[in-house]
């Protein structure tokens, strides 16, 4: 009986333990992980359930050393339900070697290189009458647009992904979640 009230006693603790630190970081729970600002973006998004594609598409493409340095980056995070989207055999030939530079490319246009937390970019939509031009590093432009109280963004071909979870604080910038890949004009 002694064991197993110290073994109560022990998993409230560490439950209650783990609840504050994540209090304290101010941060959404994404994927079913807390992220923690002192991490940076690769740190954090390997333990979202919500984006085991996102990480092995920027591991295919050999962009996890850039991720991981100071930054600053904004980046745009699709789920795997947003990857779900995509046929199965289109995905599959991105993933392959001779498609890196297209992997990569698609990739970097979900990044931007500054950390713009939501209400930056609000206030930029605010500022250009309800549409704001957003340079990514992958050279796409996309057109952010407010949805309400939500932010849109649009890319090159015309799809829109909505901006799901917000201001993910790392400690190289910060993500946003999204509900769409987003594509480079072809």
């Amino acid at each position: 009986m002694k064991m197993l009230t110290a073994t109560i006693v022990a998993t409230t603790l560490s439950t209650a333990a783990f609840a504050e630190s994540h209090a304290q970081t101010g941060n959404p729970m994404v994927g079913g992980a807390a992220m923690f600002p002192e991490k940076n973006i690769v740190e954090n998004a390997v333990n979202s359930a919500d984006h085991e594609t996102l990480v092995a598409a920027v591991k295919q493409a050999g962009l996890v050393d850039t991720l991981m340095s100071p930054g600053p980056f904004t980046v745009f995070a699709p789920t795997d339900a947003a990857f779900d989207k995509i046929s199965d055999e289109s995905l599959s030939q991105l993933m392959m070697d001779q498609n890196k530079a297209q992997l990569t490319q698609i990739l970097t246009c979900h990044v931007v290189a500054a950390n713009a937390m939501s209400d930056a970019i609000a206030g930029m939509i605010a500022d250009d009458n309800g549409m704001h031009a957003v340079q990514t590093v992958g050279g796409c432009v996309l057109q952010a647009k407010m949805s309400g109280r939500k932010i849109t963004l649009t890319d090159e071909q015309g799809r829109v992904a909505n901006v799901t979870i917000a201001d993910v604080k790392q400690s190289n910038g910060v993500i946003h979640v999204i509900d769409r890949v987003l594509l480079p004009a072809m």
